[in-house]
């Protein structure tokens, strides 16, 4: 491995640390919006999208940047690849650990069924103002609590597939940010 393999990996790790505890941040800010009530109906939707997606890919993107700036602005796609691999999936780990872990067990324990309570409310008042009936309310009602239920029940084979699956959609999440990113060194030619 070349020092400059071996910076980009050490670069990309101290990254994904940071990266990781900004949207770890990002998530409980949003979670403590959800559960506050502030956000009824479509808000919840559009609130979603900002914070899981829109935002992200925006700092996500930043941060490649600020990467190959940081190793002395050129690398291959092979270099931004690995580079980005390893943000990512240090950002999931801190994830994980931050939220799954750390703040769902020690901080809010009930995280879940408040998040549940939350989007139960949200989902009734936006479908009364849409004029559903009653009976159908509590029939989509009943169907989204028996998502909530069944999610509840995941057995430990089904947590390691969702990593691998997260872990492979990462790495396409990386091939896409390296094709974005990837500038390889000038190539200089002498004239005879």
């Amino acid at each position: 491995m070349t020092q400059l393999e071996n910076t980009i990996r050490k670069t990309a790790a101290i990254k994904g640390l940071i990266l990781g505890l900004i949207l770890l941040a990002m998530s409980i800010i949003f979670y403590y919006m959800l559960i506050s009530g502030i956000m009824v109906g479509t808000t919840i939707i559009i609130a979603s999208l900002f914070f899981s997606f829109i935002i992200p890919i925006g700092i996500a993107l930043l941060f490649g940047f600020n990467l190959r700036k940081s190793i002395g602005g050129y690398w291959t796609f092979r270099q931004a690849t690995t580079g980005m691999f390893i943000m990512f999936a240090i950002c999931y780990v801190m994830q994980v650990v931050g939220k799954d872990v750390v703040f769902a067990r020690l901080v809010e324990p009930d995280m879940v069924k408040k998040t549940q309570a939350a989007m139960m409310d949200a989902s009734t008042v936006m479908w009364k103002k849409s004029g559903a009936k009653q009976a159908d309310i509590d029939q989509k009602k009943a169907d989204i609590q028996k998502e909530f239920n069944d999610q509840s029940n995941i057995t430990v084979g089904g947590i390691i597939q969702s990593y691998v699956i997260t872990l492979i959609f990462l790495f396409l999440f990386a091939l896409i940010f390296a094709a974005m990113l990837k500038k390889n060194p000038p190539e200089y030619s002498s004239v005879q």
